[in-house]
């Protein structure tokens, strides 16, 4: 991924070890979410790349979540959006289910 903004769907930039990356990634399998993940954790230009997404998004943190170039933000916004039952509209919006 040479440009974050160049992400055309789901994406979930995390990493391996992290206990809200996890929850993220259970949470769109439930919903048979199609989705990309970033193993920062796995990548040599992780840093760099948490860099770059905090110039893009204001959010080093991971997960860092964005859907159709649009951030969402981590963990908790993801299951908010569940709760006020828009997720699935939103996913469906970005392209998660082509």
């Amino acid at each position: 991924m040479a440009n974050v903004k160049e992400v055309q769907r789901i994406i979930d930039n995390n990493n391996t070890w992290c206990p809200y990356c996890k929850a993220t990634k259970a949470k769109l399998n439930e919903l048979k979410a199609q989705y990309e993940v970033v193993e920062l954790d796995n990548r040599n230009d992780g840093d760099d790349l948490q860099d770059a997404l905090l110039e893009i998004s204001g959010q080093r943190s991971v997960p860092n979540i964005f859907f159709a170039q649009q951030h969402v933000g981590g963990n908790s916004d993801l299951q908010e959006l569940d709760k006020r039952g828009v997720l699935k509209s939103r996913l469906e919006e970005a392209g998660a289910y082509a």
